[in-house]
């Protein structure tokens, strides 16, 4: 191959009337090869092209069914809420846009955080808060003069609700349903004769959970992936997160100022309005051993950060 462009070269150069040495030409070969070699090989990193994860920690999942509301109940050992709750993990981490974290008494630290204490205990940007409203169970069947039919019928409700860590307002709130049957037909005594299905009902939690997790997803399709500046001094700049949420050395995020606060009359709940671009980073390293630690360092663009106004920004996917 290099011989044969080699040629190419020295005809071309004929053909214009430039001379060279083959030791030039052949020099002009390895390099433009190198060149080429260099710029298929260049990594070229892109933001868009990477998921950005929002860690979420999945708190109180409880069971408000009439099952639950027995005389036995035990709150603490419900298999239903168990259930319910590893669906919803499983399906959030398998979207790929959520980086769960697992935290003990959850339930304890929402409950402080409604309480204005610090958001910093839980370590996460959203919360999960759920329960299983609706769960039933019937058999409906059909006789004819020859035929008998047998359906069993599992029908499940989920209600869940996101609540915003830095803020404490609730994000993202609804309710779907789910339901699953198997049915049985006998002809003249013949035929499949269905005894009780139990995994009916894990098909319609499931089920319930694809449509809530489905909205979710929606609901985050447009929402700009955000972090914060945590340290400012002589050695650089640093904010939250990592490779673990998908930042990657070369990435670029706007640098906005904390939107101005305003009540609203009518609710007497708090609005957060839209800040302004101020500036941009760049990272420049990223570092960290887990989803709970990890950092990268940044250079700022457009506004000088201090340890002193850290808390005046937001770091903002473009």
């Amino acid at each position: 191959m290099n011989c044969y462009k080699a040629l190419l070269w020295a005809g071309a150069a004929v053909a214009l009337g430039i001379a060279q040495e083959p030791s030039v030409l052949a020099q002009n070969t390895v390099g433009e090869m190198q060149e080429a070699k260099a710029l298929v090989s260049a990594p070229v990193v892109k933001t868009a092209d990477r998921v950005l994860k929002w860690k979420v920690a999945i708190g109180r999942f409880s069971n408000e069914t009439q099952y639950g509301k027995g005389i036995f109940y035990d709150r603490e050992n419900d298999p239903m809420a168990k259930q319910a709750l590893d669906f919803l993990s499983s399906k959030l981490a398998s979207s790929g846009k959520f980086l769960l974290l697992e935290r003990d008494n959850l339930d304890v630290v929402a409950k402080e955080l409604g309480e204005g204490q610090s958001p910093q205990k839980i370590g996460a940007d959203f919360i999960i808060l759920g329960s299983i409203t609706e769960f039933g169970r019937k058999t409906v069947g059909k006789d004819g003069l020859f035929t008998a039919q047998k359906t069993q019928v599992v029908e499940a409700g989920v209600s869940m609700r996101m609540v915003e860590v830095s803020t404490g307002q609730i994000i993202f709130s609804d309710e779907a349903k789910g339901a699953a049957e198997t049915t049985s037909k006998t002809t003249l005594g013949f035929g499949d004769k269905a005894g009780f299905d139990a995994t009916l009902s894990d098909k319609a939690i499931s089920g319930a959970f694809d449509q809530l997790v489905e909205n979710l997803i929606k609901k985050f399709s447009d929402r700009p992936w955000r972090t914060y500046f945590i340290n400012a001094d002589a050695d650089g700049v640093v904010i939250a997160g990592g490779p673990s949420q998908g930042v990657a050395v070369g990435d670029t995020f706007s640098v906005m100022t904390k939107g101005k606060k305003v009540k609203n009359p009518q609710s007497g709940a708090f609005i957060e309005l839209p800040g302004k671009k101020v500036g941009s980073v760049s990272v420049t390293y990223t570092g960290g051993e887990d989803p709970n630690n990890e950092f990268s360092l940044v250079e700022v663009q457009g506004v000088s950060i201090t340890n002193d106004n850290l808390g005046d920004y937001i770091i903002q996917s473009e």
